[in-house]
């Protein structure tokens, strides 16, 4: 399942993808606020994907590589994870490369992944966890209108907080 955007592409992930998976997930300042076993190597990038691959293919998660147009390389992820049994709520789950923070690249995915959430999959909310350190990841919540969920917790994780996008009833979403 491909998107596009203006200036991106959203394409599945495949073994091609090692090097550039094993940068983005290995990254330190990605990682400050993230915790999750990051591979190590090729080989471990090569069983995250394969991972995500299967997932993918039961349908348990969207996983999306976001490139530029001109790029093969990918320069981050975003996907739709952890649905609910009744396949109404999802989590959205992205992170980019620093270099390429701050441009609106991350805008420009989630706005298409949160309207294929709400077109294509028919959510009716989509749930964002960031680390309360994490004002990058924040503003971008609140840019597209996602709602802090006060005193809802990320069991086990302190320092998160999760946000809340709800689609409004007979209505897509809307998003500058």
């Amino acid at each position: 399942m491909k998107l596009e955007t203006q200036r991106l592409l959203l394409r599945n992930i495949n073994e091609s993808y090692v090097e550039d998976i094993l940068r983005i997930r290995s990254n330190e300042v990605i990682n400050q606020f993230v915790r999750r076993n990051s591979p190590k190597n090729s080989y471990d990038a090569l069983q995250f994907i394969l991972t995500i691959k299967k997932n993918t293919q039961n349908n348990q998660t969207f996983y999306w590589g976001i490139s530029l147009k001109e790029q093969l390389n990918l320069i981050g992820t975003i996907c739709l994870w952890n649905f609910s049994e009744d396949r109404k709520t999802a989590e959205v789950g992205y992170e980019l490369l620093p270099e390429y923070h701050r441009q609106g690249i991350m805008s420009e995915a989630l706005k298409a992944v949160l309207d294929f959430g709400c077109n294509e999959l028919h959510l009716q909310e989509i749930v964002a966890i960031t680390n309360t350190f994490n004002e990058n990841s924040k503003g971008l919540l609140l840019k597209h209108h996602f709602v802090l969920q006060e005193g809802r917790e990320d069991e086990g994780f302190p320092d998160n907080i999760i946000f809340s996008l709800q689609r409004a009833s007979g209505g897509s979403h809307e998003s500058e």
